[in-house]
């Protein structure tokens, strides 16, 4: 086993994986099948999530408003299917390498239907897909911030995962126990469209760790025009949000409150950050409340 730690430490440097955590098939087990990475591999034995950051620079242009592609390459696209694939693939092969078989799995929202029918009775219908918010936080990287994001110490919610299940039984990394997401509610505040609720939580528990969290209408998000880009896999499937104003005001909170290990020599957020109501208007809103004054909605969902 010493072996294989050395072949994986040595992968995570050659590969430039910026994220890494272990989790036992016991931190799986009130998991359901149809969500279960053990589902796809029942001789598994452990859970290693692997993560990329995404570079704070591919957010700049979505912050001043004037280049929204770029961020789809190499905060999404690109960071998902190349940089990070090819860096699980190396420390897949790592492991292998070893004499221990390594599933390398891709993200997909673990809230896809699934398709199919069970190949035999007390199997799920493929495909399965394995909740990587929940596999996030069960490896000791993330807690789920207030906005509903895998938030890490390092670099709160600017980081991608990929998966990879090993019989191979690995020492578990603790759960994240400091809370990075101080739950200010300036990610709801800020929402032009009011999806994010700043009094209707709920608490989600992964593993014993409590995270409460808001209610979100998604509804609302999926005719966000402030950097929410739909789902690339399924039009059913939650946006992706990392870019969006709501998660941008998060950024800046917690740089300008000193909160992640990741730091830079100047702010994130340089003035006022722009808004636009679901038909692409100009939203303009008092600072003091974030109320939307002109928009598509009202801060209590009304049109």
């Amino acid at each position: 086993m010493n072996e294989l730690m050395t072949k994986i430490a040595e992968a995570v440097k050659r590969e430039g994986i910026d994220l890494i955590g272990f989790a036992p098939r016991s931190r799986f087990e009130n998991v359901p099948a149809q969500n279960n990475p053990f589902s796809i591999y029942p001789e598994g034995k452990t859970v290693i999530m692997v993560g990329k950051r995404i570079c704070r620079g591919a957010l700049r242009g979505v912050e001043e408003g004037t280049n929204f592609g770029d961020y789809a390459l190499f905060g999404k696209n690109w960071l998902e299917d190349e940089f990070l694939s090819i860096a699980t693939y190396g420390l897949v092969n790592a492991i292998e390498d070893c004499g221990w078989e390594a599933c390398p799995l891709f993200p997909n929202p673990s809230e896809i239907a699934p398709t199919g029918v069970s190949v035999t009775d007390g199997r799920p219908a493929p495909n399965v897909f394995p909740d990587f918010d929940y596999a996030a936080v069960a490896c000791g990287l993330c807690e789920i911030s207030y906005n509903r994001i895998p938030m890490s110490e390092k670099f709160g919610t600017r980081q991608r995962f990929h998966m990879i299940i090993t019989d191979a039984e690995i020492e578990p990394t603790p759960l994240l126990k400091r809370s990075v997401c101080d739950r200010c509610g300036k990610c709801a505040s800020s929402c032009p469209l009011g999806a994010i609720s700043e009094t209707e939580t709920e608490e989600i528990d992964i593993c014993g760790k409590k995270m409460t969290v808001a209610k979100i209408d998604y509804t609302k998000c999926k005719v966000c025009k402030n950097g929410a880009c739909p789902s690339r896999f399924s039009p059913a499937a939650k946006p992706d949000r990392v870019a969006a104003l709501c998660n941008r005001t998060c950024v800046a909170h917690l740089e300008e409150t000193d909160r992640l290990e990741n730091k830079f020599e100047t702010a994130f957020r340089k003035k006022d950050a722009w808004a636009l109501d679901a038909y692409g208007k100009y939203a303009e809103r008092d600072t003091e409340s974030a109320n939307v004054l002109g928009g598509a909605f009202s801060k209590d969902g009304a049109r």
